[in-house]
Order: structure tokens, then C-alpha cells, then sequence
């Protein structure tokens, strides 16, 4: 089988696309012939040594998988040869087939394709822990999303609208003001490239508290990070929720002192961990977004796809923040 692989730390330029025997399913394993594999920001890091897990190498980068089940392995009941199935996988998703737990497999309903497979479970399934566990979001209550035009920050859009949330989107540009738009978001605000001076961080923290109202957002939700958090922390409502979800502006210093003067949370969101901790409630969580999916209140969005050899690209351009929604490789026909 072909398989894009991770052989030393650096950029996509580093990875080799080469050929490996297929896999074999172990005991409560089975074999997925990949058609699609979704790209996210993980994957950026993963390969520079950057992330919170360094698998050994070689490894393939790819955290997210749709495709069908070849063979199944010893104790697998529930699953044949056909199915068709998504899966998370943490990496190892830019290969042409793959052993994955029986245990992480989720059926990919009919009428969908495995591009919109492979879109849908980790940055959903981010956003409605991040949400509903850690931001306690509720109806009527104010979401400022920053980075709103990416992957989780559509899915935030969506979510916040289908718990009944007013939702302000925060983006970089007007392409991706109206992705959001499109999403649904309430009202959209195009803030300027960081790094910012002291004046440019007074003048963002005057536009977020503009955006969301008098009353400040009761849940912020920040995958962006860098100079971006303290301006939208001073928009954050009494006692509100600031959720912690990425960094590729970079790791934030905030003052504490602004928690203090608000009564907020800043809560860290680390979605792995969660689902790893506690599976009956990421399973709940995971059928909610089923339902959600099947009622069209939430809709995973494929704006470019990528074949395997050119998934390089693709990681490079996730780097580079110039994504809009998610960014697909075809691994299969």
C-alpha cells in the first residue's frame, strides 16, 4: 500500500510518500481500506515534534479517517467486510489502508460521502465538548468565535446556533467573513494580522466589546490563541467562559487580573483526553451530533480536497492559516 510518511521532525516538505505492506488486523482490530483522510491542525505539529503525542517514526500524519472495512480481526463483533466507516485515529490516516479499533469505528450514513466523513468527527466533536462540558453555553447567551472560518470555528458557529446562541464570528478577511456568514453566525468583525502593539490590542479589545455588546459574550471560544486572547478576554461577560481550544498565533500570556475583575473561567479544552477519559460521554456527544447531521443544523464543510501525494500541500496551507472549512486528501477511488 502507499503511505505518506513522517521520517524526521520538520514542515510537509519532509514527508515521503512511499510504499508499506498492508496491515493486518489484531485482536479487536479491523481493516479500513481509507477513501478520504481530513486534514487538521494537529497535523501541523505532529510532524514537527510540536504536538502532545510524538509517535515513533516513521509514522504517517492524518487523524481523522472515513473509508471501508476490509477484514476484521479476532473478538470484532458488529462490523463485516463493506461497512462503511469514519473513525478518529489520533495519526497514522494518509495511508491506503489502516488497523483501527474496532472500538473507535462509527458508521457513515448512507447518502454521505466519505469526504464529508473523514470532516465531521474531530472538530465537531471538539466544539460540543468545548460548548456544552466546559462552556456550559445556553440559549440566548452570547458566543464570540474566533478563527471562525476554520474547521472548529464553523463547527462552533453551527453548534452555538442549534443550542440557540447568538454568535459573533472574529476571522481575518472578508473571504472568510462570509464562510461564516454562510454558517449561519449573527454578525460577523475582520480583525487585522498580529503581531499587535499595545494601541492595536486596545483598538481589537474595543472591536470584540463592540461586536458582542454591553454585556460582554458569555462563551469565548479561541483556537487562534497568540495576540488575539487578551483583546477578546476584555470582551468576555460577568462570570463568563473562555475555552482554550488551539495556538497557531501562538501561546497566549493573559493577565490574570482581567479573571479577577470579570468572575470568569478560562477553561482548557483538550477534546482527546476527554473522549479517552470518559467514552460514554463523548458516545453521547458523538449521537447528538448524528442527529444534528441527519436534521441539517450542522454540515461539515469540504472546501478543497487533496490526493495523497500532494497532502503536503494541504498541511502547509493549514499552516499558513489559509484554510476556509476543512481540507480533505483522497486517499482511495
Amino acid at each position: 500500500m502507499r503511505a505518506l510518511l513522517s521520517t524526521a521532525p520538520g514542515g510537509p516538505e519532509t514527508l515521503k510518500l512511499t510504499t508499506l505492506p498492508d496491515p493486518i488486523a489484531g485482536p479487536g482490530q479491523v481493516t479500513v481500506e481509507v477513501k478520504a483522510c481530513a486534514i487538521n491542525y494537529p497535523d501541523v505539529l505532529i510532524i514537527e515534534d510540536k504536538y502532545q503525542f510524538r509517535p515513533p517514526r516513521p509514522f504517517a500524519p492524518g487523524g481523522e479517517i472515513a473509508g471501508i472495512v476490509e477484514t476484521i480481526g479476532e473478538g470484532v463483533t458488529g462490523w463485516a467486510p463493506g461497512d462503511r466507516v469514519i473513525a478518529t485515529v489520533g495519526h497514522g490516516g494518509l495511508v491506503e489502508t489502516l488497523a483501527v479499533p474496532a472500538a473507535a469505528l462509527h458508521r457513515l450514513p448512507e447518502g454521505r460521502s466519505f469526504e464529508e466523513g473523514a470532516a465531521l468527527l474531530l472538530t465537531y466533536a471538539t466544539t460540543i465538548h468545548a460548548l456544552r462540558d466546559r462552556g456550559r453555553l445556553q440559549a440566548g447567551q452570547t458566543l464570540l468565535v474566533l478563527g471562525a472560518a476554520g474547521g472548529v470555528g464553523l463547527a462552533a458557529i453551527e453548534l452555538g446556533k442549534a443550542f440557540g446562541a447568538r454568535v459573533i464570528a472574529a476571522v481575518s478577511s472578508a473571504a472568510k467573513a462570509r464562510a461564516a456568514a454562510d454558517a449561519g453566525a449573527d454578525a460577523t468583525l475582520i480583525y487585522g494580522r498580529a503581531p499587535f502593539d499595545k494601541d492595536a490590542s486596545k483598538a481589537l479589545a474595543e472591536q470584540f466589546k463592540a461586536a458582542v455588546g454591553p454585556g460582554g459574550a458569555e462563551v469565548i471560544y479561541d483556537p487562534v490563541g497568540g495576540d488575539y486572547a487578551e483583546p477578546a478576554l476584555r470582551a468576555i461577560a460577568w462570570e463568563g467562559r473562555y475555552l482554550v481550544v488551539g495556538f497557531p498565533a501562538g501561546i497566549p500570556r493573559l493577565p490574570l487580573n482581567l479573571t479577577l475583575l470579570k468572575s470568569c473561567d478560562v477553561c482548557g479544552v483538550f477534546w482527546g483526553a476527554f473522549a479517552a477519559r470518559d467514552p460514554q460521554a463523548n458516545a453521547a456527544h458523538v449521537a447528538t451530533l448524528f442527529e444534528l447531521w441527519a436534521a441539517g443544523k450542522i454540515a461539515p464543510r469540504v472546501t478543497e480536497s487533496f490526493a495523497l501525494q500532494d497532502a503536503g500541500a494541504a498541511i502547509a496551507k493549514m499552516a499558513a492559516r489559509e484554510a476556509i472549512g476543512k481540507l480533505v486528501v483522497r486517499v482511495g477511488d
